[in-house]
């Protein structure tokens, strides 16, 4: 005898009250929702950059750039191992070529005492391996080689921090929603729907930020020709094409002990206000009270942007860049000074961008398509299954609000592969109600009950419809995992198409055809 339990009535109710109550509020416009109690659900489906606009571009992290960095700190460490005051250990010709640092000693008797000394260089990693590999040759020539684990693992972390500082930099300019993930091992795909001036987005994410504090060298500036004496270097000025500082290498104050930097004026003019830590302000301080009525160059990404003379001693850790900026300039300028320096250069390899009006076109195709297909599927079932095809259709409704539901509370992104998703999900969220009721065609043949029939056919079909679904799911989750982008948005909906479909057919249909038979008790059926 058929019978549906009291407890899956239950649960199916409550399935089914999800679906529409987290499926309303994207009927609904945000300005709406915020005036809502808190308990209510608020959440509504992303649309993605296909559908509303917007930017899409590939970053790639200079890895050359990463192992050169990590190179010359790996000599700043040698020569201050071997430099200690009152005890230096005399060296010559330090320097690191294809990913090996090296110099030699003058005095042969030293090596053990640089052997001792370097050895702090060489640490343990997490395998048991040393991070770095120390070799001391016969006449006096001392290696250290990083391990291929070691710049991988540098690699990695200047990928998690560029990731981050991007998403400082983003934010800071108001963007909804961004998408900002790791791909691979040193790109990062950055996603920004609704954003209307994709070129400043691209400045803001291809500038390094890494600003330094130098003195200007005056003797070299003043001398005619182009020598640069040891110690200093010659830098291009920001501003005006043609004018060069040479400056000292050696940094006063770093951009890392900035605290703060705001867009303001001055004098009328657009200048950048910034604020030093507590220790970057002593640094400040010490520099421009040792050094009153030297030029003092501000240096961002290996680029001066103004030299000012020191008047007098900056002890409040407060200063002022000006360089001629717009107000637009200085706004940005302050913006990556506060989001902090990327730990190498960004390159971007693909950039798409999405006109709104393209993306409206879009969600206009997608609703079409939608209505055709529920409404050609609805007619079908009617005409070939009658009561039954109501059935069906009722199903196909909820299965629709459970996609919506899901997607809602997962906050997930709608593209335009996910719009096919759902109108594929369409046609197949029918398909295992067509397994039943043909199979309870089959027993009405045989001779049996209605009652008889109708049981059979869910049990008898409800095999085909876990192997059918289970095929189709497993292609599902590999196109997330294989794929990304467009291809993930169109194999999460029809994964969860899939799972509500199942739902929907398994539970949903029989509950309502299990109500319709115990009230009318039919003694013939047709399907």
């Amino acid at each position: 005898m058929i019978s549906f339990p009291t407890w899956k009535i239950v649960v199916v109710l409550l399935v089914c009250a999800f679906g529409v109550l987290y499926t309303l509020p994207n009927f609904v416009s945000k300005s709406s929702l915020e005036g809502l109690p808190e308990w209510l659900p608020t959440k509504q489906v992303n649309l993605g950059l296909d559908l509303q606009g917007g930017s899409h571009l590939l970053l790639q992290v200079d890895s050359e750039a990463v192992t050169l960095k990590m190179m010359d700190s790996l000599v700043d460490a040698v020569r201050d191992s071997l430099r200690q005051q009152g005890d230096n250990i005399g060296y010559r010709d330090l320097k690191h070529e294809d990913n090996v640092v090296s110099f030699t000693l003058r005095e042969l008797a030293d090596e053990e005492q640089a052997r001792e000394r370097l050895s702090v260089l060489s640490n343990i990693m997490p395998n048991g391996q040393r991070d770095t590999v120390i070799s001391f040759g016969g006449d006096g020539v001392v290696t250290l080689t990083p391990s291929d684990q070691s710049m991988a693992a540098r690699l990695s972390s200047a990928v998690d921090q560029s990731i981050e500082i991007v998403r400082r930099r983003i934010d800071e300019t108001g963007v909804n929603e961004p998408s900002i993930q790791r791909q691979g091992t040193d790109r990062i795909l950055v996603q920004l729907p609704g954003v209307d001036d994709p070129d400043r987005i691209k400045r803001l994410l291809g500038e390094t930020a890494q600003m330094t504090f130098h003195l200007v060298d005056i003797a070299a500036s003043s001398a005619p020709g182009d020598r640069v004496p040891p110690g200093s270097k010659r830098l291009p000025s920001i501003d005006e094409e043609g004018l060069s500082y040479v400056i000292k290498n050696r940094v006063m104050v770093s951009g890392e002990n900035l605290e703060d930097a705001q867009a303001t004026f001055q004098q009328g003019q657009p200048v950048v206000s910034i604020r030093f830590d507590g220790l970057g302000a002593k640094q400040f301080g010490r520099a421009t009270t040792d050094n009153v009525g030297r030029p003092f160059a501000i240096v961002l990404d290996n680029e001066v942007v103004s030299a000012p003379r020191i008047n007098e001693p900056i002890l409040g850790g407060s200063a002022v860049i000006s360089g001629g900026f717009n107000v637009q300039g200085a706004q940005d300028l302050a913006l990556l000074l506060r989001a902090g320096a990327l730990p190498a250069p960004l390159d971007i390899l693909e950039e798409r961008s999405v006109g709104p009006d393209l993306g409206a076109d879009s969600i206009a195709a997608g609703k079409v398509a939608g209505i055709i297909g529920i409404i050609a599927v609805a007619v079908f079932m009617i005409a070939s299954y009658g009561l039954f095809g109501v059935v069906a259709n009722v199903a196909l409704a909820m299965n629709m609000f459970l996609i919506m539901a899901v997607l809602s509370l997962l906050g997930a992104t709608l593209t335009l592969p996910g719009i096919a998703g759902i109108v594929l999900t369409i046609g197949m969220a029918v398909d295992a109600n067509v397994l039943i009721f043909e199979r309870i065609r089959e027993e009405l043949r045989t001779g049996k009950t209605p009652f008889n029939a109708v049981e059979s056919g869910f049990s008898r079909a409800f095999t085909t419809i876990i192997d059918a679904n289970v095929t189709t799911g497993i292609a599902a989750v590999i196109l997330f995992v294989m794929g990304s982008g467009p291809v993930k948005g169109f194999a999460v909906t029809l994964l969860i198409g899939i799972i509500s479909s199942m739902f929907t057919a398994i539970m949903l249909s029989r509950m309502l055809i299990t109500w319709w038979m115990l009230r009318k008790r039919p003694k013939t059926m047709e399907v």
